[in-house]
């Protein structure tokens, strides 16, 4: 469908309404606008309304939310005494788990062999 519009002050246009009613666009809905090979597009873009989801600060009971509090604070602390890692990819976690449990395993032989 080809329909023409006119610019008007500070450059609004308004989208015919059969077009509107097309890409299933409603008053208040956000757009995209793009400049693509001389044209302008324009792109309806969803938008989510995190105020419509309950709150996690609501969910919880005030012990659950201390719990998680000190379950935070010692995440944090383990960042911080470099407990933690981070890896560049999948490969590279794989990697270190799978040599991490080899020292284990070399460990838990030697421990058994003193023990005998």
């Amino acid at each position: 469908m080809n329909t023409t519009a006119r610019i008007q002050h500070k450059g609004q246009v308004t989208i015919p309404t059969r077009l509107r009613e097309q890409a299933g666009l409603n008053k208040g809905d956000v757009v995209e606008f793009t400049y693509q090979g001389g044209k302008i597009v324009i792109t309806p873009k969803m938008v989510i309304d995190r105020r419509s989801f309950p709150s996690a600060v609501s969910e919880y009971t005030p012990e659950q939310k201390r719990i998680v509090d000190a379950q935070l604070a010692e995440g944090l602390a383990d960042i911080k005494a470099g407990r933690v890692r981070s890896f560049a990819s999948a490969k590279d976690t794989s990697a270190y788990i799978e040599a991490s449990v080899a020292k284990k395993k070399i460990k838990t032989k030697t421990t058994n062999r003193k023990a005998r």
